[in-house]
């Protein structure tokens, strides 16, 4: 059973604090909304890179793809990139609502957006690291293989 005086406590949120949380949201939002643009011009780069490619004739008569392979990793990297910067995007929007409707449960919605960006950067980063060991372990495997 829990103790009376931790069923009574509640998290005050100081002016100090509503304030670098306002700023928060605010750096939060310029940073997402790059982020769009970015990977729109990463989309609109892709495929002119796919056009660039198909109009130099050595590589255009190979039948080997090489456009449409950077093309697909592009649009790989978007997917990819889209879900972080959809969550810091929602925990902008929702904790600017929050300071101003002063309502709890904004304010945890707005939060667990931010956990879900961190977890997923998070998890992503783990995924990364794993495939750089990997990789590093089948090139000096290949590295003593030579020799």
């Amino acid at each position: 059973m829990q103790n009376v005086l931790t069923e009574l406590e509640e998290l005050k949120i100081t002016p100090d604090a509503k304030e670098f949380l306002k700023e928060i949201a605010s750096w939060c939002k310029f940073l997402s909304v790059l982020g769009f643009i970015s990977i729109g011009l990463l989309l609109f780069g892709s495929f002119f890179l796919s056009l660039a490619y198909r109009s130099v004739p050595e590589i255009a008569t190979s039948p080997f793809n090489a456009g449409a392979l950077i093309t697909f990793s592009y649009i790989v990297v978007v997917i990819i990139y889209i879900f972080p910067l959809y969550y810091l995007n929602q925990f902008s929007n929702k904790m600017k609502k929050a300071l101003l409707s002063k309502e709890d449960k904004v304010l945890a919605t707005a939060f667990k957006m931010l956990k879900s960006h961190y977890k997923f950067i998070g998890v992503f980063t783990i995924i990364l690291l794993s495939v750089y060991l990997l990789l590093a372990i089948v090139a000096f495997a290949g590295l003593f293989s030579l020799s």
